[in-house]
Formats: structure tokens, sequence, C-alpha cells
């Protein structure tokens, strides 16, 4: 059964679009059963295939694409049967010929394994039967076993990710998405009904954008700084739909109120079988799974070879095997923030400065958990080539909490002539390190000390927001926007005010200059007349005489000046005699 098996429903030209899941193909490899006939229904990508591949002996799987299914051949061979249709379709056909499938037990054709982690919404072709959702479960419920391991998906209306959509509905779905957009009252929209809806007992997980997988339990326990909160915070962070504001206060809202199991992009049913973990996440290049523990999470991580290339790097031994389960420091810093509680913040810092030590491992506020009287690394694995400083180490965790707490536009006390490096200097200072020492400036627009302080901080900064945060470069939500362009009207409308006092000042400057200019003109043409007048008066004989005259007043002894003048002409003139 190498070749694809075309049932009615099948769709051509098309293509169903799949992504990898990483964390989904770890909980796959989790819950699957070894050795059991199992059944893929709809679009998997082949990450997913793979892992089921793994685990069970003879794998089927069905997609209403046949391009898809011609290409799903090319890449497994014969290790995986590739069916073409609709959901009806193999149904029918299961139903009418169990021997295609090599088991045959009352008629029907069983799989002890089904795995649908896309949901029913992609499992129905151009001239399917209008199924209801309820009508596809029971499809499926048809070609399971009654024991039988199945991993159900379903697509959550009341996502936080589609309540913040800023598009219309009309222009969420493309041309190259086929997904039923009618109405159907028997689709679950709640936590509570999908699990009334489902045959099989089942355990349920919220999954947010394929990023991290939550149990339901645990996300219901979760509150704001609670590790749960900040994985599904991070998870909707990272998608690319344009959003009306930012998921990071609608998420910790919804956790404030014990809602955070019923906004996550989408639900997975694993039925029939219990999963080991209540958490599995995407942790760098690897994936995270957690349990919770009395007094916080007990974590595995995937190892990893170090990756060391960059500025900063992933280093999977660094992660801790047991994290608190309190609030991180950086839920503590913005409430304080929020509250205007300056000496509550500082004193907070200042226990921050004495905990933080030199270390390869980068500090982040949004990862350490505060741990009673001290502090806790979180499950963080980012690290740098080489051990870095205290200062350093602490600069960076500043600066990353500057830029959550200024570009959020959260509350704070600080006033807006001190945001930048010097607020950062502030809050270094207040950890205990000491300010640089100032020194004279070398040119009229010279970077001040704290830029020189905190400089290879924002390297360290700038290297782990580029891995952490992948939307930065990505166009912000709508309310951000339009606070950023209130601020910039508003730096503006100061702008222009201090150009108009500006103008005004330079008005009257130069109309200073003119005058004293004109009195200057009216000086020169004085002094020139002047001289003028003096020159000719220098060379008058009046001016000879008087000059004459005023010598020979300045003479105190006439006698002994007419005795030298006597002296002098007998000199010159040897024939004078002095009269007897």
């Amino acid at each position: 059964m190498s070749e694809v098996l075309v049932v009615r429903g099948e769709m051509q030209p098309w293509t169903d679009h799949t992504a990898r899941q990483p964390v989904l193909a770890a909980l796959l490899t989790d819950v699957i059963p070894a050795n059991r006939r199992t059944l893929i229904l709809g679009p998997h990508s082949p990450l997913l295939i793979e892992s089921v591949l793994a685990h069970s002996a003879d794998v089927t799987i069905l997609v209403r694409s046949v391009s898809d299914a011609s290409a799903l051949t090319e890449t497994f061979g014969p290790c995986l049967h590739v069916v073409a249709g609709a959901l009806d379709g193999l149904q029918t056909v299961a139903a009418a010929q169990p021997t295609l499938f090599e088991v045959a037990t009352d008629g029907v054709a069983p799989f002890e394994v089904i795995v649908a982690a896309d949901g029913l919404d992609r499992v129905l072709g151009y001239d399917s039967e209008h199924l209801t959702w309820t009508e596809r479960l029971a499809a499926v419920e048809a070609l399971a076993a009654p024991d039988a391991v199945v991993v159900l998906g379903l697509r959550n209306e009341f996502a936080m990710v589609n309540l913040l959509d800023r598009r219309p509905s009309h222009l969420r779905y493309g041309d190259d998405e086929w997904v039923p957009l009618h109405d159907d009252p028997t689709r679950p929209v709640s936590v509570d009904q999908f699990q009334a809806a489902l045959p099989w007992p089942a355990q349920l997980y919220a999954d947010f954008s394929s990023h991290t997988l939550i149990g339901v339990e645990a996300a219901a326990l979760a509150r704001p700084g609670h590790l749960p909160t900040r994985l599904a915070q991070q998870a909707l962070e990272s998608v690319d739909t344009p959003l009306l504001t930012s998921v990071s206060e609608p998420v910790e809202t919804a956790a404030r109120a014990g809602l955070l199991a019923a906004i996550p992009t989408s639900w997975l049913a694993v039925c029939n079988t219990p999963s080991p973990h209540a958490l599995y996440t995407q942790s760098g290049p690897t994936t995270l799974k957690a349990t919770p523990t009395d007094t916080g999470w007990r974590t595995t991580v995937g190892a990893v070879a170090p990756d060391m290339l960059g500025t900063v790097g992933y280093d999977s031994t660094v992660v801790p095997s047991e994290v608190p389960g309190g609030e991180t420091v950086e839920t503590a810093l913005f409430r304080l923030a929020a509250a205007e509680d300056v000496p509550g913040f500082r004193k907070l810092v200042a226990a921050l400065g004495e905990w933080a030590k030199s270390s390869r491992v980068l500090l982040r506020w949004d990862d350490v958990v505060v741990d009673g009287d001290t502090f806790s690394h979180g499950i963080s694995g980012w690290v740098a080539p080489e051990r870095v400083d205290k200062t350093d180490l602490l600069a960076a965790a500043w600066l990353r909490f500057h830029k959550r707490l200024v570009d959020g536009h959260r509350r704070h006390p600080w006033p807006p002539w001190m945001i930048g490096d010097d607020l950062v200097s502030v809050w270094l200072s207040m950890s205990g390190i000491a300010p640089a020492a100032p020194t004279p400036a070398a040119a009229p627009y010279a970077a001040s000390i704290a830029a020189e302080q905190v400089a290879w901080g924002k390297q360290l900064a700038a290297a782990l927001a580029a891995v952490l945060d992948p939307r930065e470069q990505a166009e912000p939500d709508l309310r951000t926007t339009l606070a950023d362009a209130d601020q910039a009207r508003l730096e503006l409308i100061e702008m222009q005010g201090h150009v108009f006092g500006l103008e005004r000042t330079l008005g009257f400057r130069n109309k200073a200059l003119k005058t004293r200019e004109n009195r200057i003109r009216e000086l020169r043409a004085q002094v020139q007349q002047a001289t003028v007048d003096r020159n000719k008066l220098h060379g008058s004989r009046s001016y000879a005489l008087a000059r004459t005259v005023a010598r020979a007043a300045q003479l105190r002894n006439p006698r002994k000046v007419a005795a030298k003048a006597k002296r002098i002409l007998r000199k010159h003139l040897p024939t004078l005699r002095t009269p007897r």
C-alpha cells in the first residue's frame, strides 16, 4: 500500500500548510504507546509524523490534498500509508472495505491510536457532506477502538489572539486557507464544553501558539508572574498577527481571574492515557518539560550541544531541575513602580544587588523568581561565552527591564528626563554598583557617563532580545502605535514651543545686533572724521608752535638748559667766542 489511496472528498490542486511544532512532537512521544495501529487525521508536519512513526507499528495518514499526499509518499515511502480524501470518505471506505487496512472487526477497521492534533476543521473537502463538529467527532469515534489513545485538537474561538486581532473577520483567512467559516452550534467553545463533548476520559492542555502546552488544571491555578503565565505571555507575544494591543496585560488579567485556560489559541485532548508532564514549552533549541510539585516545578530539558557562536548562546545544563513556583522579580518591580513605592522598589533592588554575582548565566528579571527572602533562577538557559562581571550582568538585566517598563507604557514614578541610560545608572547605584567617576566633557555633545557604564550591558541585552523577542522588529500593536503617536505629538508640541521661544529670542537678539551694528557704524564714521581732523591739526604751524611752547613750559631749570645749549653750540661752532 505504498501508493496513495484516493477516497471521496479529495482536493486538487491544493495544499494545507503546517508548522513544525516540536513541543507537540515531544508530547506525542510521551503519550503514544508503542507498536499500535495509528491513524493520523488531517495535515501534520513531517516532524510530528516522524515522532508517530518512531513509536507505531503501522501508520496511516489522511490528508485531503492529493499533492500533499504524493509529497508524503515520496518523503516517507512504504512505512507510511497515505490516503487522500475527506473524513467521511475514509469512513465509508473503511466500513465497506476493511481489508484495505488489514484489520476486519465486525465490518469496521478500528485504529488503536488516532492523532488529530490539527483538529477537525481541515478534514473535509469541497464535495464532502456538511458535517457538524459533533458528527465529525462521531466519525472519528467510529474509526477508533474502544480503548484507543486519541489526541484531538480544537481551535479556540475565544482565543486572546482572536479577540485582539485588529483585522476584520473576512480578512483573517487567505485564499490558501480553506476553513469552514459558517457557524456551528455543536462546536465546543470552552474547556468544559470540550471535555463534555469527548466520549473518552481525557486530559486537556491549553495550546498557546504551538509554543507552549499547559495542563488546564495548572493553567487554572496560575497567577501573574507564575511560570505558566509568563510562558503563555511569551508564546502569544511571538505570534505575527496584527493586534489591537499587547497581550501582556490581558494575559495577566486572565491569570488573575483564573481564566488562563480559557484564552489559548487551541486546546489539545489526550484521551485514554495519562501524560507524565503538565507543561511543555520550547526553550531555545530544545523542549522543556515540567511537572508541578508542592514548592514549584520539576523540570526536564532535552540535552543539546551548547551553542556559543554569538554574543549569547543556549546551554541546557544551566537550567535548574527545581524551579520555585512564586512570581518573578519583574512582576514585583512592576507592581512597586505602578504604586510609586520608591522605598520598596529600592529595597528590592538592593536585595537583588546583594544576590547577583558574576556568572555565565544572563540575568533576566522576567525569569528570576522570588523565593522567600532570596531569589532563584528560572528556566532560562541563555548564557554568555565567558564569565561576565556582576556589573555588566546587572546592567543588561536593568536595560531589559527598562525596555519592558518604558516601551510597554507602564506606570512608574520617574520623570521623563531620566528615561534612558541615566535611569539605568540610577538602578545600578540602587543595586550597590558605584557610579562612574565624572570626567570633563571633551565635546559639547559628548556621551554621558551612564552610557559608558552600560555599554557592554547594552550588547548583552540586545543579543538576548534578538533570541527572546522575535516580534521586536515586527509591526507593533495598535495601542502601542497610538501611544507612541500621542507621545510623539506631545514631544512635537514641546519642540514647537521650544523652537518658537528660540525664534523669538533670536529675533530679539537680531534686533539688538542690528542696533549695535548701527551704533558701531556711527562711531566708526566719527572716528574717521576725528582722525582726519587730527592729521590736519598735526600738520599746521599753530600745532608746531603749540608743541614748542608746551615743551618750553615743561622746563624746570632754564639756566641749566641754556648752559647745555651753549656747550653744544661751541662743539659745533668752534669760532664762536664767549664775549668778555
